[in-house]
């Protein structure tokens, strides 16, 4: 995690059950930390392997030869394409 998020001063507030509380706490001194710093180090992690599936585009071999395919030898404009870009 970049040290500039750790030491930014944006607020989260959250609550939560007591067990949920009682297990976070004792997960981050079983780790040397503070809650918060667990907490953030933890939720940071998950939201960077969200956003990174989310943003993240699998094809099968046969669907990105067919692209690649494409990208190498792309198909002559249509009339419409042609006099779309010609607008001003």
């Amino acid at each position: 995690m970049p040290a500039t998020i750790a030491n930014e001063a944006a607020r989260i507030n959250l609550r939560t059950s007591a067990d949920a509380k009682a297990m976070i706490e004792r997960a981050a001194a079983l780790m040397g930390t503070t809650v918060s710093s667990f907490m953030l180090q933890n939720a940071y992690e998950a939201a960077r392997r969200i956003v990174s599936e989310n943003d993240t585009l699998l094809l099968t071999q046969r669907d990105f030869e067919a692209f690649a395919e494409s990208m190498e030898h792309p198909p002559k404009p249509k009339a419409a394409l042609r006099k779309l870009m010609a607008r001003r």
